[in-house]
C-alpha cells in the first residue's frame, strides 16, 4: 500500500501525511516567535559550541569501522547495504548503524570514484543527516560529503532530493556520484526542465533525485494544481486519484517531501527567498501601445517633483503633483484604453514604467540576449531565462529596450521558499557561508548551523581594504594590482557585481595590454571551463559574483610556490556572505592564497545604505589622503554599516514576502488556496 513508503513516526517526529504524499504540516509562527528564535540562535552562535567533540567522536567511530568493509568484495558491499537497509528501516538513524553506513559509503566511494571521505566530510555528513546546516569552506568537497546523508537516508526508505543552484551542477553531481549509489543498490534520477511529464515522474520516483530548486518547487505547485481541493487522502480516493494498486495517480510528479539536501543553502534559502515563486500560464495578448504610452508619460515626469525613488526599497512612487500631471497628460492624449480612465490602474502602470526607467539597469539587473530580456541573478551573476518580473514590469522593460513584448501571464499558483522547505520531513543543507544568517536559519527553517573544521589548515591571507574616492581611481588600482601579480606569475581573479562592471574592467585590461578571460551572464555556458582554468600562472579572470560556481580552480605547482591565487573584490555586496564566497575561491584544500578589496566611495553599497553625513566625512578624508591610502579602518567601518543596513532591509523584505503570501491565501479562501 501507499502508506508503506511513509517514514515511521519514530524516525520523523512531527511528520504528518497531510495529502497523497508525505510532508510536514506547515508550522504557524508569530513575529514574536521569530524574534525570540533569531535572538536565541544568534546568542548561541556567539557562545562556545559543544558539538565539535561529538563530531570528532563520530569521525573516530567511522575510522574504526573501516576494517569491516576494507577486505569485502564489491558483491559483499552490496549485500552489506541490504543488511543496513533493514536495520535503518527498523531502528532509524541510530548512531551505531549510521557509523557503519558511513564506513560502507566511504569504502564504496574510494573504489568507484577514487575519493575516500576524510574526517571533515564525515562530520559534515553527520550534521546534515541530523537535520543541520553544515558550514564547510569552499573546496572541502561538499558534493562527496552529500553522499553520506543521501545514501543513508535512501537506505532507510526515504525519497531524497539533492538540490543544486543550476542545471549544470545538478547534471555534474548526479553523473559524478551515480556509481556509488548504483553500487549500493540505489537508483538515481535527474530532473531537467526539458523532460516530459513521464520522464520527470520517473526521475522523482528514484531513491535519490538531483534537481534545481526552481524545478522542484514548480513541480510541487503543479502537483497542487492537479489535486485542486482534493488534498486529503479520503477525497483523493473518492475522486479516483488512486489506482487499483493503492498508489497515487501518475499525474502527480513527486512522491513525497521526505529528505532534502540543499547545496549552497544560503543562496536558496536566504538570497532567493525575497520573492515568491509564481506558476503562471495562459499568456494574454500584449497591449504594446499601453506599455509604450506608459513609458512616454513616465519620461515626461520630473524626479523629486513628480515622483520619488526609494532605491533601498527598490520602489518608485508618484507624488500628489505627479498624479495630477499624469491625469492631465492622459486627458490630452485621449487614451482610449479603459485602464487609463481608472486612477488606480494608471498610477500602477506609470509607476511600473518609472521603475523600468530608473531602477532596473541594462547589464546589471538584466541583459538582452537573442532579442529577449533575461534577468540576471544579483547574487550569482547568472542568467535566469525562465524567470520574469510580475505585474507588467517585465513587459515594460521589454518595451524600454525595444524587444518584442511578451504576453503578461496570469498567476495560477504561488509559494515562497520559506513555506515550501518547511514542509520537508527533514531539511538539511551545506554551504561555505552561512554563519552570518544563523539566527534566520533557525527562526525560519529550524536549521542549526554547524561549523565544520577544514581538512587542512587554512592558508588564506586577507590584505585588507583599499578605499578610493572615485571609481576611476579604484579601477586604476585594480589594473596596477593585476599587473603586479602577473609579473610574479600568480593568477588573479577580479570579482565585480554587474555585467557592466566586468566589461568595463575588461576594456581597461585590454587598454593596458593584459590578456584575460571574462565570465558573466553572457558567457554563462562556458562557466565551468573558464573557472577551471583560472588558476594557471599569470592568468587574469574577470567574473561577476562567484557564489555557488561549484567548480574547483586548479593551481599549477609553480603557482602554489608563487603564493597561489590572488582575489580582488572591486565592490562590496549588500550581503557579507557573497563577499566571503568570492574570497573563498582561493586558498582551498591547504593551498596558499591572498585576497583584498579595492573599492570606491561611489560604490552602490555606500551610496544606498550609508548615511549622507558619513559619506561626506569619508569624502573629506579621501580629499586629504593619497588615493588608496586612506585608513583601512574607514573602509571596514563603511562596509559594516552599509551591509548591516542592507541585511536588515532584506530580512524585513523576506518576512513581508511570507506575510504577503499568507494574505494572498486568505484573500482567495473562497476559491481555494494559492497553491
Amino acid at each position: 500500500m501507499f502508506e508503506a513508503i511513509l517514514p515511521s513516526r519514530e524516525l520523523w517526529p512531527g511528520a504528518e501525511a497531510v495529502g497523497p504524499y508525505a510532508e510536514r504540516v506547515e508550522p504557524e509562527q508569530s513575529r514574536i516567535d521569530r524574534f525570540i528564535s533569531e535572538g536565541y540562535a544568534a546568542l548561541g552562535a556567539r557562545l562556545k559550541r559543544k558539538g565539535g567533540a561529538q563530531l570528532r567522536r563520530v569521525a573516530d567511530a567511522v575510522d574504526a569501522a573501516a576494517f569491516e568493509f576494507a577486505a569485502t568484495t564489491d558483491a559483499g558491499l552490496l549485500a552489506a547495504a541490504g543488511r543496513l537497509r533493514a536495520e535503518l528501516t527498523r531502528h532509524g538513524f541510530e548512531r551505531s548503524i549510521v557509523v557503519r553506513a558511513f564506513a560502507l559509503i566511504r569504502e564504496t566511494s574510494a573504489r568507484r570514484l577514487g575519493l575516500r571521505h576524510h574526517r571533515s566530510q564525515i562530520m559534515g555528513g553527520w550534521a546534515m543527516l541530523n537535520g543541520g546546516l553544515a558550514e564547510m569552506e569552499t573546496g572541502e568537497g561538499k558534493t562527496i560529503t552529500a553522499l553520506l546523508p543521501a545514501v543513508t537516508a535512501a537506505l532507510a526508505g526515504n525519497f531524497v532530493h539533492v538540490i543544486t543552484v543550476n542545471k549544470y551542477l545538478a547534471e555534474r553531481d548526479a553523473e559524478q556520484t551515480r556509481p556509488v549509489y548504483e553500487a549500493l543498490g540505489l537508483t538515481v534520477g535527474l530532473v531537467r526542465r526539458e523532460q516530459s511529464t513521464e520522464e520527470r515522474i520517473a526521475a522523482y520516483g528514484c531513491d535519490v533525485a538531483f534537481c534545481t530548486n526552481s524545478d522542484l518547487v514548480f513541480d510541487y505547485l503543479r502537483d497542487r494544481m492537479a489535486l485542486g481541493h482534493r488534498r486529503g487522502r479520503a477525497r483523493v480516493l473518492v475522486n479516483g486519484l488512486l489506482d487499483g494498486k493503492g498508489r497515487a495517480e501518475r499525474s502527480l510528479l513527486l512522491r513525497g517531501l521526505h529528505f532534502v539536501i540543499i547545496d549552497e543553502a544560503d543562496s536558496v534559502l536566504i538570497d532567493e527567498a525575497k520573492t515568491p515563486l509564481i506558476l503562471s500560464g495562459g499568456d494574454d495578448k500584449p497591449d504594446v501601445e499601453r506599455y509604450q504610452l506608459a513609458l512616454g508619460f513616465a519620461g515626461e515626469l520630473a524626479d523629486l517633483v513628480d515622483f520619488s525613488v526609494d532605491e533601498s526599497r527598490n520602489s518608485v512612487h508618484l507624488t500628489p503633483r505627479g498624479r495630477q500631471r499624469l491625469a492631465e497628460m492622459v486627458s490630452k492624449a485621449s487614451a482610449a484604453d479603459f485602464l487609463w480612465q481608472s486612477r488606480r490602474a494608471r498610477h500602477e502602470l506609470v509607476e511600473q514604467a518609472l521603475s523600468a526607467l530608473h531602477l532596473f539597469q541594462l547589464d546589471k539587473h538584466y541583459i538582452v540576449a537573442d532579442s529577449k530580456v533575461q534577468i540576471v541573478d544579483e547574487y550569482t551573476g547568472r542568467v535566469m531565462p525562465d524567470r520574469s518580473w510580475e505585474r507588467g514590469l517585465h513587459q515594460m522593460i521589454e518595451a524600454k529596450e525595444g524587444c518584442e513584448i511578451s504576453g503578461q501571464r496570469r498567476t495560477q499558483a504561488r509559494i515562497t521558499y520559506q513555506r515550501f522547505f518547511r514542509r520537508y520531513l527533514r531539511l538539511s543543507g551545506m554551504s561555505g557561508t552561512v554563519g552570518e544568517s544563523t539566527g534566520e536559519f533557525w527562526a525560519v527553517y529550524g536549521l542549526k548551523v554547524v561549523r565544520i573544521p577544514t581538512h587542512r589548515p587554512l592558508r588564506r591571507r586577507h590584505l585588507g581594504t583599499r578605499l578610493s574616492a572615485t571609481d576611476a581611481e579604484k579601477w586604476k588600482l585594480v589594473i596596477e594590482r593585476a599587473q603586479e601579480m602577473r609579473r610574479v606569475g600568480r593568477p588573479v581573479l577580479i570579482g565585480t557585481r554587474s555585467v557592466a562592471a566586468s566589461e568595463q574592467v575588461s576594456r581597461l585590461l585590454s587598454e593596458a595590454g593584459l590578456s584575460h578571460e571574462v565570465l558573466n551572464a553572457r558567457q554563462d555556458k562556458q562557466e565551468a571551463d573558464i573557472v577551471a582554468a583560472a588558476g594557471q600562472a599569470g592568468r587574469i579572470t574577470v567574473a561577476t559574483n562567484m557564489a555557488g560556481r561549484g567548480t574547483d580552480i586548479k593551481l599549477d605547482t609553480e603557482v602554489i610556490e608563487a603564493g597561489g591565487l590572488h582575489v580582488i573584490l572591486t565592490e562590496f555586496h549588500e550581503s557579507a556572505r557573497i563577499d566571503r564566497q568570492l574570497f573563498g575561491r582561493c586558498a582551498r584544500q591547504g593551498n596558499p592564497g591572498t585576497t583584498e578589496a579595492i573599492v570606491s566611495l561611489q560604490d552602490e553599497l555606500f551610496l544606498r545604505f550609508v548615511a549622507p553625513r558619513l559619506q561626506r566625512l569619508a569624502g573629506w578624508m579621501a580629499a586629504n589622503f593619497r588615493s588608496g591610502r586612506m585608513p583601512r579602518l574607514l573602509g571596514g567601518l563603511l562596509r559594516w554599516i552599509g551591509q548591516r543596513n542592507a541585511e536588515r532591509l532584506h530580512s524585513k523584505t523576506r518576512r513581508e514576502t511570507v506575510e504577503q503570501d499568507k494574505r494572498f491565501d486568505r484573500s482567495l479562501a473562497f476559491a481555494g488556496k494559492s497553491e
